[in-house]
């Protein structure tokens, strides 16, 4: 059972977050559940592989809730598909700040995941959100670290200038009146450097997953918040959440969720890696998603 809400946040930004909440069998409104709020990858919407997940962790038995960020989706805010990293970790603790109004929730037992960089979105919600109780993360990115050094980590901070740049000079054409998108995946599938990528391409723009409140860009002053970004900032003095990321052995982004696992405070911290999956391949993938999933419900049950 699911339901369609609107959720308005508290954050200064007047926006009002479009949302499912997802309801595990049998439930019963006078009791109080876990809940684990689900964020989706830069570019994608709520129903795309956060529902996915969204659904699965219900059927786990959570409440479960998947939104569009602010700016994009069936969400409000202007300029559209604006991808403030800032705002977008902002979006998961106005989740939480809603779910704590609802008698069928539990405070003291909310969760929070998310996939790609709606991972890392998370990772920084609970950083600065103490509420959150424990945290998942499958494919997980840093969009500051992988817009500054790379997909494959193969770039220097310093290197990433150029795209800072193009960032400030878009908020000056912006200013103008012009729109400037920037792809957050590749937008045809000749421009795919790899097959990981271009399995992005695919999800975004074919029948595999394609919806039309994801256009897979996002505006290029996006980029003048995001290249100096670190979802991670601080990690090492105030993420003591439990924490659970799930990488694919063969995604070019793991790296990333190595990074969080290596810096976070917490010491209640694992690195589960699927073994032959790559970046995309847990977004979507049957049999992926299900082996990410037998790991996420034991362990917000346990954590929760």
């Amino acid at each position: 059972m699911s339901e369609n809400i609107d959720i308005k946040t508290r954050n200064g930004y007047g926006t009002t977050l479009s949302a499912v909440i997802n309801f595990p069998p049998e439930f019963d409104a006078s009791k109080a559940y876990p809940v684990i709020v689900v964020s989706h990858p830069g570019g994608g919407v709520k129903e795309q592989t956060a529902g996915l997940y969204a659904g699965k962790l219900a059927e786990a038995g959570f409440v479960t809730v998947a939104y569009d960020a602010s700016f994009q989706g069936a969400s409000t805010g202007e300029p559209r598909q604006l991808e403030n990293p800032h705002i977008r970790t902002e979006d998961v603790s106005a989740v939480v700040d809603y779910l704590t109004t609802l008698d069928y929730v539990d405070n003291e037992r909310i969760g929070a995941m998310g996939i790609c960089a709606g991972a890392g979105y998370t990772a920084n919600a609970a950083i600065n959100d103490p509420r959150i109780k424990a945290v998942g993360t499958v494919s997980m990115v840093n969009i500051g670290q992988m817009f500054r050094n790379g997909w494959m980590n193969d770039v220097k901070d310093a290197d990433a200038a150029p795209v800072l740049k193009m960032g400030a000079d878009a908020r000056t054409t912006d200013a103008a009146g012009k729109d400037n998108p920037f792809p957050l995946a590749p937008m045809r599938e000749e421009d795919a450097p790899n097959e990981e990528l271009r399995q992005a391409w695919e999800y975004y723009h074919t029948p595999r997953c394609e919806h039309p409140n994801a256009p897979g860009f996002m505006t290029a002053r996006s980029l003048s918040q995001i290249i100096a970004y670190d979802a991670f900032f601080k990690a090492e003095a105030f993420f003591t959440q439990p924490l659970l990321a799930i990488a694919g052995s063969e995604a070019g982004s793991k790296w990333m969720s190595d990074d969080l696992v290596a810096r976070a405070a917490s010491t209640d911290k694992t690195l589960y890696v699927v073994e032959g999956a790559n970046h995309m391949e847990l977004y979507d993938g049957e049999k992926e998603v299900a082996e990410a999933v037998s790991q996420l419900a034991p362990f917000f049950t346990d954590k929760l």
